[in-house]
């Protein structure tokens, strides 16, 4: 495949006080084995040197881009604003303090394009907020549907690739937590299945002081995505959420003895 014949991809990467991370986070793109990618950061009014460091590697590499909002939106309004600025035929989302493995876009490129795939994610490996690698890895199925997604999130954002020309023109619903599982169900509504690749192409940081490391916040997230926006019945939204509620304890569970 030459040049010109190689889609390109955008990577999407909010970022907000990042500049402990966002360094090793750059250079985990720079590093692909796969080279015809774009990289479009959208800073949300950081209040440190993310933007200056960012600034750095942009003048360094124009494949790298800086987007700046004046005031602090979110993680959404931050993915969408990168989203509307992308070129790429295909999409990659990475947040500003995890990491990707050297052959993740290489590899999740080709297996969509020789299976027709619209969208993928792979298996993920946690890693501390110090950047010291656990044996806590993510699980994939081949393929996952909306009623099965509803019971559990399995798809790391990190590890998403989607074909724009195929999903069309959606973005994340406006709000603080869960957008992107939102985002995920919105997809497969157009019977658009995801499909697991199980490998580990990314690690994915646990900081402490984020929102998702929240157990009880994300449970009530997880019900109004449910009751709320996906407009589920009581019953239903039950069914969901008791589900979820299984789930996430056993993944807690063989987490706390496997790191």
């Amino acid at each position: 495949m030459t040049q010109k014949e190689k889609p390109l991809i955008s990577v999407i990467t909010p970022t907000y006080n990042a500049e402990r991370f966002i360094e090793e986070t750059i250079e985990s793109v720079l590093a692909q084995t796969y080279d015809h990618w774009e990289m479009i950061l959208v800073d949300d009014a950081s209040q440190d040197q993310t933007v200056e460091i960012v600034e750095k590697y942009s003048r360094q590499d124009e494949r790298i881009k800086l987007i700046q909002l004046e005031e602090n939106s979110g993680s959404a309004v931050a993915r969408n604003t990168a989203m509307d600025h992308a070129n790429g035929r295909f999409i990659a989302f990475l947040d500003s303090d995890d990491l990707w493995l050297p052959e993740k876009l290489a590899t999740q490129l080709s297996f969509m394009l020789e299976n027709n795939v619209s969208f993928s994610f792979t298996q993920y490996r946690r890693m501390t907020e110090e950047g010291r690698l656990t044996n806590g890895v993510s699980k994939v199925k081949m393929q996952v549907e909306y009623d099965e997604l509803m019971k559990q999130c399995i798809i790391g954002c990190l590890t998403v690739m989607l074909d724009m020309e195929r999903v069309g023109h959606e973005r994340m619903v406006n709000i603080r937590t869960r957008q992107d599982y939102v985002f995920w169900l919105t997809i497969m509504k157009k019977g658009i299945p995801a499909y697991g690749i199980p490998e580990v192409l990314a690690y994915y940081r646990l900081v402490d002081n984020s929102i998702s490391s929240n157990k009880l916040k994300a449970a009530k997230r997880n019900w109004e995505v449910y009751y709320k926006i996906e407009e589920q019945s009581l019953l239903r939204s039950m069914w969901y959420f008791a589900n979820y509620s299984i789930r996430s304890i056993i993944q807690v569970l063989k987490f706390k003895f496997v790191k």
